[in-house]
């Protein structure tokens, strides 16, 4: 069969103007390589800045402060309801738009949110623990209490929240289709939360202590009253692989008790240096309490 192997060298055709093509096709690959917007480079930037190493806050009180530095992580647990599902901790990540994120160096608001497997603090799963009347910082976080969660977004250091609303038929999350959450950078009431005990029972006694670091906690959403959750049978195909879906529900069992995908720690930094967060820190063995050894039975006639 025959090819066509002329090429612009063999001076045939429209030779000059290939050349010239090819010229200018360079010259466009040589400038835009010298202001950095090459996709490979936007792509190195991105990576870069979301999957940077981060410091968590290291707490001395075992409690949560206002301009802590922490990640939000869904404890391991089977889901009886799904067969398959992501196994292990997930921590809140943010999860910019592929294809806008290449597009240009700054994100597109409002941003998604996803649960990745990731335990070690990086640039787009640490949060930092705000107040709602934005007073100083260093004050204990207590239960029933306003408060904001922020995270730097961009290479300008923009502080962007965790925000919610209620759904629409043009705003809902992807999977699910139950009330989305986001990012945004607009300071508003929609990005309020407040933490619950766990336990119904004990939510009123334990309203307005303190809450500890690295337990199991509820964050509900103050402008609606959903609860933060995490859909491990949901998959999600982000840039960074397949991750969970994360939507504002309050999941309850036959008991009105809030399900496991409620269930979230405020991980703070490890005061060890072999461990970043507190999730790497192994935990003591359970210490067994000493069996009791029967006692002798007495000799037949012993008084």
């Amino acid at each position: 069969m025959a090819r066509n192997m002329y090429g612009p060298g063999v001076r045939m055709g429209n030779w000059n103007e290939d050349i010239y093509l090819e010229e200018e096709i360079m010259k466009d690959f040589l400038e835009k390589r010298e202001k950095g917007q090459l996709f490979i480079q936007r792509n190195r930037r991105l990576k870069s800045h979301l999957l940077r190493p981060m410091q968590l806050s290291v707490t001395e009180d075992s409690y949560v402060h206002f301009g802590d530095s922490v990640m939000l992580v869904n404890p391991d647990h089977p889901e009886v309801q799904a067969d398959q599902f992501l196994t292990g901790d997930l921590s809140l990540c943010l999860t910019p738009d592929e294809i806008a994120a290449h597009l240009s160096d700054r994100f597109e608001l409002p941003c998604g949110l996803s649960a990745s497997p990731t335990r070690s603090p990086v640039g787009r799963n640490t949060f930092t623990v705000l107040r709602a009347d934005r007073e100083a910082t260093g004050q204990v976080l207590r239960f029933g209490q306003s408060f904001r969660l922020g995270i730097t977004l961009g290479c300008e250091d923009q502080m962007v929240y965790l925000s919610s609303d209620l759904r629409t038929l043009l705003r809902s999350a992807k999977k699910s289709w139950l009330q989305e959450v986001f990012l945004t950078d607009e300071d508003s009431f929609l990005n309020c939360w407040q933490a619950a005990h766990p336990d119904p029972e004990l939510r009123l006694e334990w309203e307005g202590l303190p809450v500890p670091a690295n337990t199991r906690v509820l964050i509900n959403h103050c402008h609606t009253n959903r609860g933060l959750a995490a859909h491990r049978y949901l998959f999600l195909r982000t840039y960074f692989g397949k991750e969970a879906e994360v939507a504002a529900h309050t999941h309850l069992d036959s008991h009105r008790v809030e399900r496991p995908r409620n269930h979230w720690m405020l991980v703070t930094g490890s005061p060890r240096k072999e461990a970043s967060s507190m999730l790497e820190v192994p935990k003591p063995p359970v210490e067994r309490a000493p069996a009791l050894e029967p006692e002798p039975a007495a000799a037949p006639g012993a008084q």
